[in-house]
């Protein structure tokens, strides 16, 4: 139902209550507490209408759910999509990732055969190393 309380938990507290309160005084109670819920219901929503009088015509549609900083920025993206370049930004980051794996396929090849021979790295690369690792041998 509400608050993860299903109908036993809520027959039980209804049982408790009329034990504890008694069946005289318990309507009274329940009374009681409508009473300040409302109270309190209507003291909040005074208060938003003042605040929003306050704010101006300006804030006329403002709604105090979008103080929630996981709402304003849904709302931000949703009003202003394609003029942050967010496509841009996507597209950048999978150029990325694929210039990355193919940095690491590299060095795997290089790592599995560190001379170039019959290497799946581009020749540059593999002069280079080859290169590099004759001029290491030298001189040791």
């Amino acid at each position: 139902m509400f608050f993860d309380l299903g109908p036993l938990k809520l027959v039980t507290l209804a049982v408790l209550a009329v034990v504890i309160f008694g069946p005289d005084k318990l309507p009274r109670l329940v009374s009681d507490a409508m009473g300040f819920l409302r109270t309190i219901r209507s003291f909040a929503d005074n208060a938003k209408q003042d605040i929003r009088n306050e704010l101006g015509p300006d804030f006329k549609d403002f709604e105090f759910e979008d103080l929630n900083p996981k709402t304003f920025v849904r709302k931000q993206l949703a009003a202003h999509g394609e003029d942050l370049g967010l496509a841009d930004i996507h597209d950048l980051k999978d150029s990325l990732a694929h210039d990355a794996a193919a940095a690491t396929d590299a060095l795997r090849a290089v790592r599995a055969n560190p001379l170039g021979t019959a290497s799946p790295v581009t020749p540059p690369i593999a002069a280079a190393l080859t290169e590099h690792s004759s001029g290491e041998s030298d001189a040791t």
